[in-house]
């Protein structure tokens, strides 16, 4: 447990923030109405949850398979992305799921994971 802490400390510190941004209450400020930013920012967020997985994970498993690397970096993010949506659904009466923000959620770490595995994996920056 604690070597995997120590392989993946900004993404465990990312998906807090994750967690603790899907399940706090917004304040109730005038915030201008533009379509559709609310799932911008969620395929901002998992975006860079899942870069910085693939980030962590080729600076230290570089000898291991790539198929462990769409585990850790690709599907990992998508399964809490889901088990956030479910849980902002069923327990909680101020925040709903939505499946937009979830396919949201999926195409940040898909375009990350992508562009992670096909551009950057071979490059000399790990």
């Amino acid at each position: 447990m604690y070597k995997r802490v120590r392989k993946y400390p900004i993404s465990i510190i990312i998906f807090l923030i994750i967690c603790y941004l899907s399940f706090f209450r917004p304040p109730s400020v005038g915030v201008p109405n533009i379509p559709h930013l609310d799932k911008v920012i969620h395929f901002l967020m998992y975006f860079g949850f899942s870069s910085i997985l693939w980030v962590e994970f080729l600076r230290d498993e570089k000898r291991t398979h790539p198929k462990k690397g769409w585990v850790i970096a690709f599907c990992l993010p998508i399964l809490i992305s889901g088990l956030i949506e479910l849980l902002q659904e069923y327990c909680t009466t101020y925040r709903g799921g939505e499946w937009l923000d979830f396919l949201a959620n999926s195409m940040g770490a898909l375009v990350a994971s992508l562009l992670f595995f096909f551009v950057f994996r071979k490059s000399k920056l790990f």
